[in-house]
């Protein structure tokens, strides 16, 4: 008895083994495109993670303006670059070239951006025509007229502006014609030429004489970029005339960037010296080096 019940249990223990295993296996020509939908799956997904990649960069990209490394850049003193310029201008007119200084700032690109005025101690250009809004024929238009101002008023400007004849390039207002300058629609114009009057940018005051003889002998600059141009001198001037408008500027943007808003940091990063029809020359920050010229070869006489 116990023989056959062994008998039976092998064919039964054997018979489980069997079922254990998959009754179907799949074809061989199947298995060529199996791999292919892992290779396509795998592929799919490194994708993916190239577009994570790339949104991760996006994430992290700068918010600040990219600065030159300045051990890589050669720099001169004032003197030889004032030199190079003036090689650079040759048979040009004194007073018909100009050097112009650039300064780049470490800034961040959304953040306030610096913009005044300064009376260099040596005007590069004293021909600005400027216009006032005021009342006519008040005191007001009156004293603003003695000051040096080439049109006042309040329609004959708005109509000027509106005909596309501009033939000013600073524009001040008196408080008592704002309302009229709101009503007459001239921002559109204005607006993207920087002229349009706001006591934002201090051209909307009282004191309209006053304001016409300071932006007479006065220079306008603006941040754009995270760098500030300015006409600094004209080519006939001494190395010591432009030293003096040189340092006056930088002082001026110090007084700007130390003035911002809380949390807002704008350091001086490069200065560079440029001409008309000459190249950017970065500045070390001294007046003179070893072999520098004299300054009296510099001088126009």
């Amino acid at each position: 008895m116990s023989s056959a019940s062994r008998c039976l249990a092998r064919p039964l223990q054997h018979a489980f083994q069997l079922s254990a295993r998959p009754l179907t296996l799949p074809p061989t020509f199947l298995l060529p495109s199996q791999q292919q939908q892992q290779q396509r799956n795998a592929a799919g997904t490194s994708k993916a993670a190239r577009k994570a990649q790339a949104a991760a960069r996006k994430k992290k990209s700068r918010n600040t303006f990219i600065v030159t490394d300045l051990n890589q850049v050669p720099q001169f003193p004032l003197l030889d670059a004032m030199r190079y310029l003036r090689a650079a201008e040759v048979g040009r007119m004194p007073t018909s070239s100009k050097y112009e200084l650039h300064v780049r700032l470490r800034s961040l690109k959304n953040g306030p951006v610096i913009r005044n005025r300064i009376r260099l101690p040596h005007p590069v250009k004293t021909d600005i025509r400027i216009a006032v809004i005021c009342p006519p024929g008040s005191d007001a238009a009156t004293q603003a007229l003695k000051a040096g101002a080439v049109l006042v008023g309040e329609d004959e400007i708005f109509e000027k502006v509106k005909a596309g004849d501009i033939n000013f390039e600073r524009l001040l207002c008196h408080p008592e014609s704002l309302p009229k300058l709101g009503k007459a629609g001239l921002g559109r114009i204005l607006g993207p030429k920087g002229m349009m009057p706001s006591t934002k940018t201090n051209t909307v005051l009282k004191d309209v004489a006053n304001a016409v003889k300071q932006i007479a002998g006065a220079s306008e600059y603006r941040e754009r970029l995270g760098c500030i141009r300015m006409a600094i001198g004209q080519l006939g001037f001494t190395p010591e005339e432009l030293q003096r408008n040189v340092k006056a500027f930088i002082e001026a943007l110090k007084k700007d960037a130390a003035g911002m808003q809380d949390r807002i940091v704008k350091e001086i990063h490069e200065v560079v010296l440029s001409s008309t029809n000459g190249p950017g020359i970065s500045l070390t920050g001294e007046f003179r080096g070893p072999n520098s010229v004299p300054t009296k070869d510099l001088s126009v006489n």
